[in-house]
């Protein structure tokens, strides 16, 4: 079974670049038809899409976010990482990473990121 573990620094400054890192087991990230997405949920509001990368390296992002938004990964490390810059207070959110296939779905337990000077 596929495990998630997001991870990163809780608390960033506005303007500053935030990182994220999604450790998957249990899986290869290279796995045919496997996608990894981000997805963030603001304090109080629904869940937003944010991006994604799939087996292959492709990537597509939200178009709201597009600008300001990159998701890569490292194969040798099977991990998926995020990195938005330009954050502000609205980026606060309970950031999470999903792994989808077919009618397979797993989730990371997610990290808090709040953004305060």
């Amino acid at each position: 079974q596929v495990q998630l573990q997001e991870s990163g620094p809780g608390l960033v400054k506005p303007s500053q670049t935030l990182s994220l890192t999604c450790t998957v087991s249990g899986g290869s990230i290279t796995t045919s038809y496997y996608a990894w997405t981000w997805i963030r949920q603001p304090p109080g509001k629904g869940l937003e899409w944010m991006g994604v990368i799939g087996y292959d390296g492709s990537t597509y992002y939200s178009p709201s976010l597009k600008s300001r938004t990159s998701i890569s990964r490292d194969n040798a490390k099977n991990t998926v990482y995020l990195q938005m810059n330009s954050l502000q207070p609205e980026d606060t959110a309970a950031y999470y990473c999903n792994a989808a296939v077919l009618d397979r779905d797993y989730w990371g337990q997610g990290t808090q990121v709040t953004v305060s000077s």
